[in-house]
């Protein structure tokens, strides 16, 4: 096998240093998708490649040793012995990821009572977090009612509101579990987490007109929020460039960062469509010996 089998477990690195500087070269709307779907797409190519590399074990079974000794050994065992391991192991931490963004959702709608969309709960720690769901809701405490005033709320709920209307949690439950697959994704997946926030701010000051106040409203919240649940709410991501963002005029979106990010995923999914060639080839090479 070439090297393209191992293009795909390296190219993800390029994709993070891109993804860092993403967040503010990108529309939040359009770099949230795009990097969830580059870092998925990274992510199922690196499960690939290290399938296959775990698959040239097959030369070692003993039916195929006593048929045909002397098979050509493509990687060393203990590479593949290596790729089977980490096959399991991003398994397993996707797995987990997902479980610990389900949990405390799960939590939180249970055993309270709403009227409409809000579920309003009897707790000083001010909180405001989308609960997806049938039908979605919106966690709001009363230490959060009391810390902000009624616009103020209202810009809240429109943030929480556009979380649930756009399923953001679905962009970060993808982008969360391309970086469990893959560590080197983390910082595609922070990124995600900070434009699914801006895109959610952006909505809120649309529907409001009014970007400073939206721009208040992320700041005292996230001033006084020290629960970091996985939940999405009006607290998260980094609050100083979302602020800053809303205060000053959009900047111009240009596609080179974007182009950056489809390059990268598209070679990484072409190396492992060239790795699986090589693989058939050598794969059919012990089949005929």
């Amino acid at each position: 096998m070439t090297y393209a089998v191992y293009l795909p477990l390296i190219l993800p690195a390029l994709l993070a240093v891109a993804a860092r500087r993403a967040g503010d070269r990108l529309g939040p709307r359009n770099g949230a998708v795009g990097l969830t779907l580059a870092g998925i797409c990274a992510a199922a190519a690196t499960v690939w490649a290290l399938a296959l590399l775990a698959l040239t074990l097959f030369d070692d079974l003993p039916s195929m040793s006593a048929r045909a000794p002397g098979l050509p050994e493509p990687v060393p065992d203990w590479v593949a012995l290596t790729a089977a391991a980490a096959i399991i192991l991003a398994a397993g931490s996707a797995v987990q990821d997902l479980h610990q963004r389900r949990s405390p959702v799960r939590l939180l709608r249970s055993d309270q009572a709403a009227a409409g969309d809000v579920v309003m709960a009897a707790d000083d720690e001010p909180l405001a977090v989308a609960l997806p769901g049938r039908p979605g809701r919106i966690l709001l405490t009363t230490g959060m009612v009391r810390l902000l005033g009624p616009r103020e709320r209202s810009a809240v709920l429109a943030h929480e509101r556009a979380h649930l209307t756009h399923r953001h949690h679905l962009l970060m439950a993808t982008a969360g579990a391309a970086a469990a697959i893959n560590p080197l994704l983390r910082p595609v997946r922070d990124s995600v987490a900070y434009l699914i926030e801006r895109w959610a701010d952006e909505e809120a000051a649309t529907e409001l007109g009014d970007r400073d106040l939206v721009a208040r409203a992320v700041a005292k919240a996230a001033l006084a929020t020290t629960d970091r649940t996985p939940a999405l709410g009006v607290h998260g991501g980094v609050v100083v460039r979302r602020v800053r963002a809303l205060r000053c005029p959009p900047r111009p979106v240009t596609g080179r960062t974007m182009a950056a990010l489809v390059v990268t995923a598209a070679t990484a999914v072409a190396a492992a469509i060239i790795a699986t060639s090589d693989f058939v080839v050598l794969l059919h090479t012990w089949l005929v010996a």
